[in-house]
């Protein structure tokens, strides 16, 4: 009887064995839902820092022959503002003639030399993730280093850090019109950017010749959108390890190490399971309604606008804000530089579109501080600029538009011309959005102060 006894105490052990080795394999198998919720925190954590190299790889793609792009550590500077067919950046600013580059400090500091101006001209250094971590608003020479940079400069030199190697630096200078670009133009032939080693060598500097491919002209938010989970997340891991995450950001990077996710990590797609080609997809799709709804806390209602206040341009932890800004307007400034109302809808709430006509009626016109200055922009749904048969994008402070008898001024939006067109701004067939900007707002004036009401004519 010891035998078979022996035979079936073994089989029971190993059946328990198997059981025990199914169960621990059934608890240890990663719970789907739970990774993809973190995937999608993964996604908007990181999507502000794919989406800058994007811009910074279409812009510094040339070999210094093509307009509108520059080398690395080389301005770019604009010949004239934006039009229908710039599709770097969305809702790109009108009113002011930009001078951008893309710095890399990752070997020595980079000096910005910044002339005087008699206008608004100020630059906006952004780090790799859209924080805005210096302005530079008075003349002057600057070194643009890292923070761990240990070094001497010279004399009468500012020294300016931004945590990441990255930056990206823009310019805005106001002009009034096309008759005042030569202006612009001697401001811009006033500015320097070469590296320390140069400058403290009298300034002589050859820069170097950049390099072009075919696979780098995309458009970039499209190149990102398109991005498989693989391609996303590798790009996002290597772009940390040059740019490195904020030291707030360590909780949730510890949580998205979870899916390999962080500096210098491999992304295993295997984790995102089956159909995980469809979920990505879905994703995406509700991408821009996911970060509207929750980055909705920061919006300030002015009637039918919305102006998404702070912290807007030095957004700390609020990862879902600062990617709604990046999909929406890549660049925005921090609040005491210029405000963004924006609407959609007219006075009843109704979407705007270019089957109607309408009027956009200001009591008062928007108040600034000494220097600032205002405009109204159209743009279609693609947050790009409207074509159009005058080759008009915005009215601003400086058009020549006329004011009613009262002092208060109406503006015309519609596809088609007014008989007359001083006070027209043109929209598409389909739908379309406006952008207020205020720059150098008076925000005392402004707890006070009534936006434009737009009324369908």
């Amino acid at each position: 009887m010891k035998k078979p006894l022996a035979i079936l105490l073994s089989l029971l052990t190993l059946l328990s064995c198997g059981l025990l080795s199914a169960c621990s394999a059934e608890k240890t198998q990663p719970d789907t839902d739970a990774v993809w919720e973190t995937v999608s925190e993964a996604y908007i954590y990181a999507f502000p820092l794919v989406l800058t190299d994007a811009t910074k790889t279409l812009s510094t793609n040339t070999d210094g022959t093509m307009t509108g792009r520059a080398p690395v550590n080389q301005f770019n500077h604009a010949k004239k503002l934006a039009d229908a067919s710039f599709r770097t950046v969305v809702t790109p600013n009108v009113d002011t003639v930009y001078s951008q580059a893309w710095l890399n400090i990752s070997t020595e500091p980079i000096i910005y030399v910044l002339p005087e101006a008699d206008r608004f001209c100020n630059v906006q250094l952004l780090d790799a993730w859209t924080n805005t971590a210096a302005v530079l608003g008075k003349a002057g020479a600057y070194a643009i280093t890292l923070p761990g940079w240990e070094g001497e400069l010279p004399d009468g030199v500012t020294r300016v850090d931004v945590p990441t190697a990255t930056v990206w630096s823009i310019a805005r200078t106001v002009l009034s019109g096309n008759e005042d670009l030569p202006n612009v133009y001697a401001i811009q032939e006033q500015m320097q950017l070469l590296p320390l080693s140069a400058y403290v060598q009298g300034g002589e500097y050859a820069a170097p010749k950049g390099t072009y491919t075919v696979e780098n002209d995309f458009v970039p938010v499209n190149k990102v959108l398109s991005m498989t989970p693989t391609e996303f997340f590798n790009t996002a891991n290597a772009l940390m390890q040059a740019n490195p995450p904020a030291d707030a950001d360590g909780e949730l990077l510890k949580k998205l190490s979870a899916i390999n996710v962080g500096a210098g990590m491999t992304f295993d797609a295997s984790l995102l399971g089956e159909g995980a080609a469809e979920r990505w997809t879905q994703m995406l799709q509700q991408l821009r309604s996911t970060l509207a709804a929750d980055a909705a806390k920061y919006a300030q209602q002015l009637r039918h606008w919305t102006s998404y206040g702070r912290p807007i341009g030095d957004f700390g932890t609020e990862y879902t804000y600062r990617a709604m800004v990046a999909l929406v307007g890549l660049g925005a400034n921090t609040v005491d530089v210029a405000i963004y109302p924006k609407t959609t809808v007219d006075q009843n709430g109704e979407a705007l579109t270019g089957e109607k006509a309408y009027t956009l009626h200001f009591d008062t016109l928007p108040p600034t501080l000494e220097g600032g200055f205002w405009s109204v922009t159209a743009y279609g749904e693609d947050d790009f600029l409207i074509d159009n048969s005058i080759d008009r994008y915005c009215i601003n402070d400086r058009s020549a538009f006329k004011l009613n008898e009262d002092g208060t001024l109406d503006i015309v939006l519609s596809k088609e011309a007014p008989e007359d067109t001083s006070n027209w701004l043109p929209v598409s067939d389909g739908d379309f959005h406006l952008f207020m900007r205020i720059y150098l707002p008076d925000m005392t004036a402004l707890d006070t102060w009534q936006p434009p009401v737009i009324r369908e004519q």
